[in-house]
């Protein structure tokens, strides 16, 4: 393995890496890193969760000069969740060497934007049609422009964005690096490489394992009015030790963390808009046990380290199969086996099979639990306590007391009312999760061949809008083995 420190990075740049907690390179860290500080143009084909913001974001923040007040780094990325996450690792390499940066996206006072630009950030982490708002504004001046970095462009294409960028990139210097990322590489993409880069460097780094032995992978065919409810009796049958819910939008995870909140569940929700510090209370407390159920966007959730999740549940199917794949690794850890129970709606059974082709394993049909199962799963989960306490506590101070009640009631009564009393019942408060669109219906896979015709009207505002709707996908499901309890 290659280690950062074998890399000739600068002293602050090291120094940070090593705060970050990070020792040894990835593969696509450690092929893209020496390649794009010599100033080769770069393309990167890589899944997500391979380490690319840090393949891309340390060398462009070792040419940034900290003396030179203009924008001197551009990243363009499909989603602001995603421009959140990039603006906040970068801002972690940077930190040694102080460097300012600045996210933009659609959906954010952009005023406030404008104010924030005045203070010249060194780098700039966007979504395109914000970013090209600004263009257009004459409020971000790329003049300078030393380093751009296309991420997750093949997303970009699939969300309508190729004019977008073609129409920023018009706006930048010919003498500039150029580093694109992609998890695949459409003809569209490569016409944009040949058209806008100088000689690339391709770098292909393969896909992880694409799915873990010891993790149950069960789907549950459920229309979209049915889901929640459905959502909340697998909680009560399967009782989790931890478990965290992935939902599609931010909307879609507020929505469902209150909800279960309403339900009695101790549920929190992390999604891109959550302050850093927001975030890391949150995860601690799930940490700690002290939050059962963490409901999560993809993006949030990438590069958690959480140990003991028991129970992975995707509300919402993810438009991808390496998104799938990351999502179901949050459990089954350390040799632990783990379930994961994906919702889908009939109409998105497709993505589904993707899924499967893509991991190489059928995921088993289940049927969706009944109020009556809940019932059970939450008595069975009462009874577990009860027999726990009974081998972990100290009861002495109680004895005398259940002497006293055995001499009035029969003993079958009694274990039966304390089971009774610690049950809880399944909660039926009624629950409105709002509908959001599904996935476009496809019966050849997950990714659509076709270029940027989806491209939203309003598109000029922001990025941020646009991608949001396009996230703002869903599915639902029911099917035929019982759920299982583990």
């Amino acid at each position: 393995m290659t280690k950062f420190k074998d890399l000739n990075l600068s002293e602050p740049t090291l120094k940070a890496i090593d705060k970050m907690g990070f020792e040894e390179a990835t593969p696509i860290q450690a092929q893209t890193i020496p390649t794009a500080l010599e100033g080769n143009d770069v393309i990167g084909q890589a899944q997500t969760g391979t380490g690319k913001t840090t393949a891309f974001g340390v060398p462009m923040i070792e040419k940034v000069d900290t003396d030179d007040h203009t924008v001197q780094g551009l990243v363009i990325a499909p989603t602001r969740e995603l421009a959140i996450q990039v603006s906040e690792e970068l801002y972690k390499i940077g930190s040694g060497k102080r460097i300012g940066i600045l996210a933009v996206y659609g959906g954010q006072d952009i005023q406030r934007q404008i104010r924030a630009l005045k203070k010249r950030p060194h780098i700039i982490v966007g979504t395109p049609g914000r970013i090209l708002d600004h263009i257009n504004r004459r409020t971000l001046k790329l003049e300078h422009l030393q380093t751009l970095v296309l991420d997750e462009a093949d997303e970009m294409l699939n969300m309508g964005f190729i004019q977008d960028i073609e129409a920023i990139l018009s706006h930048m210097p010919a003498e500039r690096q150029t580093l694109l990322f992609s998890a695949t590489m459409p003809k569209q993409i490569r016409a944009i490489a040949e058209r806008f880069m100088n000689n690339p460097v391709t770098i292909r780094v393969k896909a992880k394992e694409m799915t873990v032995s010891n993790i149950e992978q069960h789907f549950i065919k459920v229309h979209q009015r049915d889901k929640f409810d459905v959502l909340s009796r697998l909680i009560d049958v399967q009782s989790p030790e931890l478990a965290i819910i992935f939902g599609r939008t931010k909307r879609r995870v507020d929505e469902l963390a209150n909800a279960l909140s309403l339900r009695g569940y101790q549920a929190e929700g992390i999604h891109g808009d959550l302050t850093q510090a927001k975030r890391l209370t949150v995860l601690k407390r799930f940490k700690e046990g002290k939050i059962d159920v963490l409901v999560a966007t993809d993006v949030a959730a990438r590069g958690l380290d959480i140990s003991g999740v028991t129970h992975v549940y995707n509300y919402d199917i993810p438009q991808d199969p390496e998104s799938y794949v990351h999502r179901i690794g949050r459990t089954g850890r350390a040799g632990k086996e783990g379930v994961a129970i994906t919702l889908v709606e009939p109409r998105e059974m497709g993505y589904l099979r993707e899924v499967e082709r893509t991991t190489k394993k059928k995921m088993t049909p289940m049927d969706a639990p009944t109020w009556d199962d809940a019932l059970i799963g939450q008595q069975q989960a009462a009874v577990n306590d009860l027999a726990e306490s009974v081998v972990k506590n100290n009861l002495d101070q109680y004895k005398s007391f259940a002497k006293d009640l055995l001499d009035q009631y029969d003993s079958e009564e009694l274990v039966a009312a304390a089971l009774k009393l610690i049950t809880k019942e399944p909660d039926r408060t009624p629950i409105r999760i709002t509908d959001e669109m599904g996935l476009p219906q496809k019966k050849d896979g997950f990714r659509g061949k076709s270029s940027g015709s989806r491209k939203n009207s309003g598109g000029r505002q922001g990025g941020g809008r646009n991608y949001n709707r396009d996230r703002n996908r869903d599915r639902r499901g029911n099917s035929r083995r019982k759920y299982s309890s583990k």
